[in-house]
């Protein structure tokens, strides 16, 4: 089969591979659809923390938003799974670690991560092998695209739940890319008053099209009671402006990573009484995020501005928007073009 392989920084190829075999407890996943995500962008450019921990190394084939079909199950797995439209968790535990057994394999000290940790091959690819129990079955009202954004509206979703929001409450969301584009999505569905701060002249233009109450770059940002701050961007100095903006009392979800040390002053946090919540995965949220789809809570396919296929990737990792693309963050791969 064909995959894209990332040989080294700035370096690839689309390679033809073995194909995976479902082993005990896995199937095999017919890939008809997969995102390109920032962490992608970082293995391509060799800044990703991984590299340096050795958690990960090249070559390596990424891939970790994702939708398909199952077409092989192996020993052990109900094979009502054959035919079944899915996605997957990304964070794959060990199951048996204390962290497991109480529901967190996503901070799994031992885990895997598809197309990211551990050498688990990604979703870039005609198939994926994935365990079983890492599927979420995707209804008839979730196609192909609204699949394959599951796993960052997980990550947004739970920053969403981090927040606490209720009807009413004023919500800031630092950095209008894909998942503070989702996070803005499900914040405004359950009621709240949401504004965006960005940076970039694409991304603002884009997100005032969305109908938001607001969308500000940093030095327009009004002087508002601001009940709860989601950082979902990649900027050093953001964390610690989150939590100079929100009201005292309020909650602060820290979702983006930046690529170098983001540092806060924690008397601020104590003093002003804030809570801050950390995200680091979608796990907990993909079932909610399949649901809020499926009933048309959320529909971001917009988000959505092209479609490739794999000889395209390389391109869309270096930086470059394909031919006619949109305004939208996220580029999808379809491995079979």
């Amino acid at each position: 089969m064909r995959a894209f392989v990332l040989t080294g920084p700035r370096e690839f190829e689309v390679q033809d591979v073995p194909p995976p075999v479902a082993g005990p407890g896995g199937v095999v996943v017919d890939v008809q659809r997969a995102g390109v995500c920032g962490t992608d962008v970082e293995f391509f450019t060799g800044e990703m923390q991984y590299l340096h921990e050795g958690l990960a190394e090249f070559p390596l084939r990424l891939g970790h938003e994702w939708m398909g079909t199952v077409s092989a199950v192996g020993d052990g797995v109900d094979r009502r799974w054959l035919g079944r439209r899915v996605t997957g968790d990304t964070m794959l535990g060990c199951d048996s670690c204390r962290r497991c057994r109480a529901g967190h394999q996503h901070v799994c000290a031992s885990r895997f991560e598809v197309g990211i940790r551990g050498g688990f091959a990604g979703a870039l690819a005609e198939q994926l092998a994935v365990p079983a129990t890492s599927l979420h079955a995707l209804p008839d009202s979730v196609d192909d695209t609204l699949g394959a954004l599951v796993e960052p509206g997980g990550n947004a979703l739970r920053s969403v739940w981090g927040a606490d929001l209720s009807e009413g409450d004023r919500l800031l969301v630092l950095g209008p890319g894909t998942i503070g584009l989702l996070a803005a999505t499900f914040a405004r569905s359950v009621g709240a008053e949401v504004h965006l701060m960005g940076r970039s002249g694409r991304s603002i233009e884009y997100a005032r099209t969305l109908g938001f109450d607001g969308v500000w770059t940093e030095d327009a940002l009004p002087d508002l009671p601001w009940d709860a701050v989601i950082d979902c961007s990649n900027a050093p100095s953001l964390p610690a402006r989150a939590l100079e903006l929100v009201e005292p009392a309020g909650r602060v979800v820290y979702v983006g990573l930046a690529g170098s040390p983001s540092l806060i002053d924690t008397r601020t946090l104590a003093l002003a009484d804030v809570t801050a919540v950390g995200v680091l995965s979608a796990s907990p949220g993909l079932a909610g995020t399949i649901e809020l789809y499926a009933d048309g809570s959320a529909d971001p396919r917009h988000l959505v501005a092209a479609t490739v296929g794999m000889d395209g990737v390389g391109a869309v990792l270096a930086g470059n928007r394909p031919q006619g693309a949109g305004l939208g963050p996220k580029i999808h791969v379809d491995p079979r073009l």
